[in-house]
């Protein structure tokens, strides 16, 4: 029997153990835990690896955005468009700032914000929008950013599921998943691509001034010790996280790579099941595969959830409740909107383990055994 788990963790740290127990010591060593040098060498190594001019670190993925939307000097009662179908971090902040997120639907193929319901969502009132790169896929920046421009609204790509993919521009150029926005964030949650061994987030621009306002919002406002000329917060990321990560950063191609033979692996392998759906890749879009989100088709997705955990099969559904229709924000209106595709997606998706270091076996017994869960429940 196996012991699978969505995102095998302890198997990657074993493989890489000599240069993080390294890289820990030395900020021991050092005692500079806070603001240290991995911090500013960090920063630096994933501004280049983005493209980028400015990197700033931060406490964890959801401080990014809020930060973020900070910068920009949005009013409450500010329109923010934001798709529904992502996780809660990206609408609550602006929910949390007293902005008004408006929310949009998602492509069936893509599952990332669609540009018709995008433009259809705009008013005089919009003053950011937040495209999600949804699972490791990029949104259709062309659209997105054609959109933006063409109203002077600026763009926040929340990149917490995405970083180490890229996207292809319709002119043949091509960019890092965070490298498109006005500003851009991201998540170092462990689960994730690139992820330290608790919580730390990143903010990216190309602005100067931008960045100088992301670093004193993150540092309570400050430039100078003690004189706060702004309302800020305390996000911090600390030296051991920045230590860590600086190593897995080095890693991070050849994690998404591990990550695209699975995801090759499992495509292959669902392929003449009529019930499966594998994910779309967009040929603008360098998937890297934070999840392996099938749709399922004419099979009860819950009941097939329940009977892999059963089997213990991990598995997870990303996301069973979307954002316009959750408790914390029906003051928003939730109730009033029509987003066919998202609702759809609510109901039929579901996430099989993904991670760099599986073996074929496990990856053939996870099939095994969703080939047979469904073959029970549709001759039933």
């Amino acid at each position: 029997m196996f012991n699978l788990q969505m995102v095998d963790l302890k198997r990657q740290y074993e493989k890489i153990k000599p240069e993080i127990d390294a890289a820990i010591q030395n900020v021991l060593n050092s005692t500079a835990f806070i603001g240290g040098p991995d911090i500013h060498a960090f920063a630096k190594e994933l501004a280049e690896y983005v493209g980028v001019k400015h990197c700033i670190p931060c406490a964890n993925g959801t401080d990014a955005l809020q930060i973020a939307l900070m910068a920009l000097g949005l009013e409450p009662g500010d329109e923010v468009i934001t798709p529904s179908f992502t996780y809660i971090a990206t609408v609550e902040v602006v929910a949390l700032l007293r902005l008004k997120p408006v929310f949009v639907d998602v492509d069936a193929d893509t599952f990332t914000m669609n540009a018709d319901s995008l433009k259809k969502a705009i008013t005089p009132k919009t003053k950011a929008i937040i495209p999600v790169h949804l699972y490791g896929q990029c949104a259709n920046m062309d659209a997105i950013l054609a959109i933006a421009k063409e109203h002077n609204i600026p763009v926040i790509e929340d990149n917490a599921q995405a970083i180490g993919g890229s996207y292809t521009f319709a002119d043949g150029t091509t960019k890092k998943t965070g490298a498109m926005g006005t500003i851009s964030t991201t998540s170092f949650f462990p689960s994730k691509n690139l992820g330290c061994y608790g919580d730390g987030g990143a903010m990216f621009t190309n602005d100067d001034e931008l960045a100088e306002k992301l670093k004193m919002i993150a540092n309570h406002g400050q430039k100078v010790r003690y004189y706060h000329e702004m309302v800020g917060c305390n996000s911090r990321l600390d030296s051991i996280q920045a230590a860590i990560l600086r190593i897995k950063l080095r890693h991070l191609d050849e994690y998404c790579d591990a990550r695209r033979a699975v995801a090759d692996y499992y495509d292959n392998a669902f392929k003449n099941n009529a019930h499966i759906v594998t994910p779309f890749r967009a040929a603008y879009s360098h998937h890297v595969f934070h999840q392996y989100t099938l749709q399922l088709k004419n099979v009860d997705r819950d009941e097939v959830s329940r009977l892999l955990t059963e089997r213990k099969i991990p598995n997870m559904l990303y996301y069973p409740v979307p954002s316009h229709k959750q408790k914390m924000l029906e003051a928003f209106g939730g109730a009033e909107y029509q987003l066919p595709t998202t609702d759809m997606l609510q109901e039929c998706v579901i996430s099989l383990p993904i991670h760099t270091e599986f073996a074929e076996e496990e990856l053939a017994y996870i099939v095994k055994n969703v080939n047979e869960v469904i073959d029970e429940l549709t001759k039933a």
